[in-house]
């Protein structure tokens, strides 16, 4: 009996055991269930295709990919979330959504993300136009606004403009003479780089006897290195094994950068102590003054001063160059449009001289055209880091959200553009009857957000003034002095290749052919003229 008895209260202490376990598991399928569905009714994030493992969207994107990210857009929504290997981020494909980021929510997108190599970046943490929302941002901002870009320093940069152009203009001249073919994209980004190089460091690019075209070759190379380690993000975690090695290169070409720039920036201060300087000759000047001033808001290191020049270098001159290459590509495909610009220059300048910067005023057709070309070829995409928690047009968006800003797509919309995929000038002409849905955007600074060539909100470009400035400039001087024969065809190849400024696929290669010297004793303008 008392054996029968022990069984039966083993048996019940079993079933006791069971039936707890029963509850409890019971209970936590239950809360599970319930935090779910909460989960699922109070977040709401942007909708997203289909992923494959470990490649994420990978499969859904060309290396056109704001063209990708506009393709998917119309499947998906303006705003839509991407995944490439361990990054993800979200992608606004609208003017409305991108004056929500950066105008309703514009504190809360005031800083900026970085892709690629992290990791191997030695200036981690020192950054400026890819830094975050903070002092030292708010900092060199001010300065930028004041005083490096501000009008009087423009002005004060005026003759190293015209001094440039002037190289640019001879070279050409000497190809025409020869009859010889000129890859025209070589010839902007020489005008680029020594316009910068000269500006930050009053010396130019091009120059074998200076360190700053060692200092533009270091960036280049720093550049095509992170291009390939930005390739290992599609990898997630193989990316911080450095299979080939450019890593490590990596981070010897930012050393030897950081040497380049420490030997200048003595140089600098050598100069400074035994009086040779001159006051605001140069941004290097400007920027050790800051760093020199120890009433400053923010005090200046030498690791953020070298890292702002590379920043630099990298954010203006192929940008800057690629929007000149740009709009001489569209001018000389269409010839009408040529032959009307050249025109009005020809009204406005005369026959006499060359056109120059205080010109560009009393020239809107020339306006216009290059604001059809930022408009058609801007840099693509507007890189932006949320730093709260925030609504997007009805989604919810976490803090560290990775954005994406699609500018070609909202600058193409055939809801707001007419013939959005037309080169067409005369729609930016306020007395024009074509397209009259966008006749009124004269402005760089659309508030409806439907015109980006610079981005927007507080994180906007800085340099616009003086990338305006060159452009305009350039592109009046090149109608005006020559006419253009595209070698080994008749038109030029507009497709645009990959990178962040948004560059042609093809060089720009043509035969310049003179139709007016600015440089003979004389200057006389030829009549007639291809395309006049």
């Amino acid at each position: 009996m008392s054996k029968l008895m022990a069984a039966s209260n083993s048996n019940l202490v079993d079933y006791s055991f069971l039936f707890l376990i029963w509850i409890v598991s019971n209970l936590m399928v239950r809360f599970l269930i319930k935090t779910c569905t909460n989960s699922r009714a109070t977040v709401r994030n942007p909708p997203t295709p289909l992923a494959l493992p470990i490649l994420g969207h990978l499969h859904l994107l060309s290396k056109k990919l704001p063209e990708s990210f506009e393709s998917l857009a119309r499947c998906y929504g303006p705003l839509m979330q991407i995944r490439v290997g361990g990054t993800t981020f979200v992608v606004a494909s609208t003017a409305a959504v991108a004056k929500d980021m950066l105008k309703t929510h514009d504190s809360e997108f005031a800083s900026r993300c970085e892709f690629g190599p992290t990791e191997y970046n030695i200036y981690s943490g020192a950054g400026f136009i890819t830094g975050p929302n903070g002092s030292y941002w708010r900092f060199m901002k001010k300065l930028c606004m004041t005083k490096l870009f501000a009008g009087p320093q423009l002005d004060r940069f005026n003759h190293i403009r015209e001094q440039e152009n002037t190289n640019l203009l001879k070279s050409l001249l000497k190809r025409s003479r020869e009859e010889e073919a000129c890859d025209l994209s070589t010839e902007l980004t020489t005008l680029t780089n020594n316009l910068i190089c000269r500006m930050a460091l009053s010396k130019r690019c091009s120059d074998n006897a200076t360190g700053a075209k060692e200092v533009r070759t270091l960036v280049l190379e720093i550049t095509g290195l992170g291009a390939k380690l930005g390739v290992y993000e599609v990898f997630g975690p193989l990316k911080k094994l450095d299979i080939f090695g450019n890593g490590k290169k990596l981070v010897e070409g930012l050393w030897r950068y950081d040497r380049f720039m420490e030997q200048i920036m003595k140089d600098y201060e050598d100069d400074m102590v035994g009086g040779e300087g001159k006051e605001g000759a140069d941004l290097m000047s400007i920027v050790l003054e800051a760093y020199k001033d120890t009433n400053a808001e923010v005090k200046l290191t030498r690791k953020q001063i070298k890292f702002f020049f590379k920043e630099l270098f990298m954010a203006s001159i192929d940008t800057l160059s690629a929007a000149i290459q740009w709009t001489m590509a569209e001018l000389i495909n269409h010839p009408q449009v040529f032959k009307k610009l050249r025109e009005e220059i020809h009204t406005v300048v005369g026959s006499s001289r060359l056109v120059k910067e205080s010109d560009v005023p009393n020239l809107p057709y020339l306006q216009a055209i290059v604001k059809e070309s930022l408009r058609l070829h801007p840099p693509p995409l507007i890189h932006r880091e949320s730093t709260k928690d925030c609504k997007i047009n009805g989604f919810d968006i976490k803090a560290k959200t990775k954005m994406v800003i699609n500018a070609y797509a909202i600058m193409r919309d055939p809801d707001y553009w007419n013939d959005p995929g037309e080169f067409v000038p005369e729609r930016f002409l306020v007395n024009s009857n074509d397209n009259l849905r966008s006749q009124h955007r004269m402005e760089i600074k659309d508030p409806d957000f439907n015109y980006l060539p610079f981005g927007g909100g507080r994180r906007g470009c800085f340099g616009a003034t003086h990338a305006l400035l060159v452009t305009h400039v350039t592109v009046g001087a090149l109608t005006q002095c020559f006419d253009w024969k595209v070698k080994d065809g008749e038109k030029i190849d507009v497709h645009v290749g990959s990178g962040f400024s948004g560059p042609m696929e093809l060089p720009l290669v043509c035969y310049p052919i003179t139709r007016f010297d600015p440089f003979e004793a004389k200057a006389t303008m030829k009549f007639p003229s291809n395309g006049s």
